[in-house]
């Protein structure tokens, strides 16, 4: 088989949410926080980074750790994680990266003379005054910085809303001079949080309540906010003359957008993106309901060798706290809206993957019980992995093996899409004390067209069944019925 893209776009052992899609020359790199296999809390790892040729969006290298997060003076001790962060490249040429760390309330910037690091510590963003941002009264929360730069001119996008924060505002754009760090505007709010959509008038008074000097940018267009205000994971991009917001709504799951012919002002609320758990997509299921376990979301919008795509992750090992990459191609239409794409096992192929060979089950863009969930919960299925992160880069070996766990009667496990061609039989490996049949459809709810039956096994063990799926592009199904809780690693088209 030629080299494919898969969703997860990276190996399954790494876990590199928040992603920052960024071309600079021949390759696209992307920055995003760094969470591990099992973690308990959000971004352990120090920041790596990975890049491929525009042209061959399979073919990923890890280019290192690029930061460490004992780099800052202000983490000598290493007992802050860094949170995601964002790169632009400054008017001298040189690559800046700007993160925050999770327990202190300001912006810092590293710097590189290459996209792929390593990055040294360059100072904090601050006012004219000395002051760093975050820091003096009234400002507002500093979270997630996302940066563009043109003209001499870096514009920075922070905040986090979290729901009913009457002390949270919106989230924030903040003009920086061309040494990266010094702030030549104030802060201008330009898209509310929950608290504001519906009572943008209450504005001014709560700035007034909390010392905030920040400006305020077009407030009457902030009603149409409603359910989908700003909460976290601030990106933003260019597109012909038009500003690009990209933003986590207040459901966590979606990410959102928002446009303006200037960058600090005018924004107007566009729809969602993408959603990890594919909310409002009703092409294949009833649209208000879940066809994964979803929870926060984070990521950008990137131009790839003539395509768009929409770069955000999924959560694995029944946490919040194992997040992988993934992406879809977008449309971005004459009117200069984006469409709401499904979510994918095929995210960066280009089309649908081979209907022949095997595949990880861990690839599967759909997995839901006969009760569905939003979120991520105790007691759903799950993909996990044996073995830990491999931050070299070295290939898997046997003991690193990534699956899907706890399939329970009624578990549906789908993959989006394939091209299949005579196609005659499928195989699925499993393990554990699992018993019964797993019903092979081309639709969750569509007609079974075969079932391969398995039992409880201490080790993998793989079971075909002969099947006729017509030729063409078409999604995969298994629903699982019996008894037990079992795990499956691959399923093999033949």
């Amino acid at each position: 088989m030629k080299n494919q893209a898969y969703n997860p776009y990276l190996p399954l052992w790494e876990y590199v949410p928040d992603g920052e899609p960024h071309v600079f020359g021949d390759r696209v790199y992307v920055y995003g926080s760094h969470d591990l296999a099992h973690g308990c809390v959000f971004c352990l790892g120090d920041y790596v980074c990975w890049s491929a040729p525009v042209t061959d969006l399979s073919d990923w290298k890890y280019e290192g750790i690029i930061y460490s997060r004992m780099e800052d003076p202000a983490n000598k001790d290493g007992r802050m994680v860094l949170y995601a962060p964002d790169v632009t490249q400054g008017p001298d040429k040189r690559f800046y990266l700007y993160y925050v760390y999770d327990k202190v309330n300001f912006v810092s910037v590293a710097v590189s003379d290459s996209p792929k690091g390593p990055f040294k510590f360059h100072g904090y963003v601050h006012y004219k005054s000395g002051e760093r941002l975050g820091e003096r009264k009234g400002d507002q929360v500093q979270f997630d910085p996302a940066v563009l730069t043109e003209n001499g001119k870096t514009y920075m996008y922070t905040a986090f809303c979290g729901h009913d924060m009457k002390d949270r505002i919106g989230a924030m754009a903040t003009v920086l001079a061309s040494d990266m760090l010094t702030i030549e505007e104030e802060p201008a709010l330009i898209v509310p949080g929950d608290c504001y959509s519906e009572k943008s008038g209450n504005v001014p008074q709560a700035l007034k309540d909390l010392s905030c000097p920040y400006k305020v940018s077009s407030i009457e267009n902030w009603s149409a906010y409603k359910g989908h205000e700003f909460f976290e994971a601030s990106s933003i991009r260019k597109i012909g003359n038009k500003y690009y917001f990209i933003y986590s709504s207040v459901v966590m799951h979606e990410l959102c957008y928002a446009t303006s012919s200037s960058p600090t002002e005018g924004f107007v609320y566009g729809g969602v993106i993408v959603s990890n758990c594919d909310l409002h997509i009703g092409t294949y299921k009833p649209a208000e309901t879940p066809a994964a376990y979803g929870a926060n979301n984070h990521g950008g919008i990137e131009k790839i060798n003539g395509e768009w795509y929409i770069f955000y992750h999924r959560h694995t090992n029944g946490t919040w706290f194992s997040r992988q990459g993934c992406a879809e191609k977008i449309r971005v239409l004459e009117d200069g809206s984006i469409p709401q794409v499904e979510i994918t096992s095929c995210g960066l192929n280009g089309g649908p993957l081979e209907g022949k060979g095997e595949y990880p089950a861990a690839i599967a863009c759909n997995l839901f019980t006969e009760k569905p969930s939003i979120y991520v919960a105790e007691g759903n299925p799950k993909v996990s992995q044996d073995g830990c992160d491999k931050e070299d880069g070295t290939p898997f070996e046997q003991k690193d093996t990534s699956y899907i766990t706890g399939i329970i009667p009624g578990t549906t496990i789908g993959f989006k899409y394939f091209d299949f061609k005579n196609l005659k039989r499928i195989g699925l490996r499993t393990r554990a004390y699992i018993h019964g049949n797993f019903e092979i459809r081309t639709s969750p709810d569509g007609p079974s067209l075969g079932t391969i039956t398995v039992d409880s096994s201490n080790f993998w063990e793989t079971r075909f069944t002969d099947i006729k799926i017509p030729d063409g592009k078409s999604a995969l199904y298994l629903k699982f019925t019996g008894t037990g809780t079992g795990q499956l690693k691959s399923i093999i088209l033949e």
